[in-house]
């Protein structure tokens, strides 16, 4: 297979670089002079020289409908898979010839979450309160923090879209979500004009009791999450790679390129499972927007 990666910021060098180990014959696209083996400058020499099978859209999330509609009017016919979050407000997919079309929430395919999926299985999920907090300074060694998208509100930065794996893997356990109340903004003295903390509680078809916080500001990073419902709690730890049930605990490790692997072989296979659709990120971007706007309002938002 033929694979394209669109950007080559920190995450797009991930994506090309997994690709290639998997076995794609794999080129870049970017306007930036990269060190990149097979590299393009203009789309239509991209998809016309190489004529790749799957794009990966890794452009900065201000850019990514814009990059989307580029890929629709040059006929791609392909597989497409969009970063997160599906775009900086959301926006209908104009009609398209795509084979495949998804949004990269490879947290997932993390084996801490597909087997929190399958011990809650049907039962009913009482509450769910998730914290990640990561300190962004040291996101990305060798890079000025300052200058990323991350910090740039007008590039989409900010971490209620950044860290929205959260509101994403939350809402395929515990179902759509259906009011959200949020509290947020940029509090620290990070040199940024983006949002770097927030917390939202909200509730969903499947669970009545939603508790998420999203921050830029921990030096220790933490992602964690616990589940109740009728039968049991599930503590949840995606950095160590444990699940723990009562007495039991249950060791998940797995290393930092995994869920991006099984992620893009899914796509590759056509097994779409567990990747996220459209119609899924779309929910996540309303969720994003309506804790923005109660965050402003103060109120609680109903879908």
């Amino acid at each position: 297979m033929k694979s394209l990666v669109m950007g080559y910021g920190s995450i797009g060098a991930r994506h090309a670089r997994i690709l290639t180990e998997l076995g794609c014959s794999t080129a870049v696209l970017s306007n930036r002079a990269i060190n990149f083996p097979l590299h393009f400058s203009l789309l239509d020499d991209a998809l016309n020289m190489h004529q790749p099978d799957y794009v990966v859209i890794a452009s900065q999330t201000s850019s990514h409908y814009s990059d989307v509609t580029r890929l629709i009017d040059a006929g791609f016919t392909g597989s497409v898979l969009v970063e997160k979050p599906l775009f900086k407000t959301h926006q209908e997919l104009p009609k398209n010839n795509f084979k495949s079309f998804n949004v990269a929430y490879n947290l997932r395919f993390h084996p801490v979450i597909q087997k929190v999926r399958a011990l809650v299985g049907g039962q009913k999920i009482i509450s769910v309160n998730a914290y990640v907090g990561q300190y962004l300074p040291n996101w990305r060694p060798g890079t000025d923090y300052s200058k990323s998208y991350s910090a740039s509100s007008s590039m989409g930065g900010g971490v209620l879209r950044d860290l929205s794996h959260e509101l994403d893997f939350i809402s395929w356990l515990a179902g759509d979500w259906s009011r959200v109340t949020a509290s947020g903004g940029h509090f620290s003295d990070l040199n940024i004009d983006s949002d770097d903390s927030y917390g939202l509680l909200w509730e969903s078809e499947k669970c009545p009791l939603i508790c998420a916080q999203l921050s830029y500001l921990d030096r220790n990073p933490t992602r964690k999450f616990i589940i109740n419902t009728n039968k049991m709690t599930i503590e949840a730890d995606l950095n160590l790679g444990n699940v723990r049930v009562g007495d039991v605990n249950l060791s998940l490790p797995s290393d930092r390129d995994y869920t991006y692997r099984k992620m893009h072989d899914s796509v590759m296979k056509g097994d779409h499972q567990s990747l996220c659709t459209f119609e899924e990120a779309c929910g996540i971007m309303e969720l994003i927007e309506a804790a923005e706007i109660s965050n402003q309002q103060k109120i609680w938002i109903s879908r």
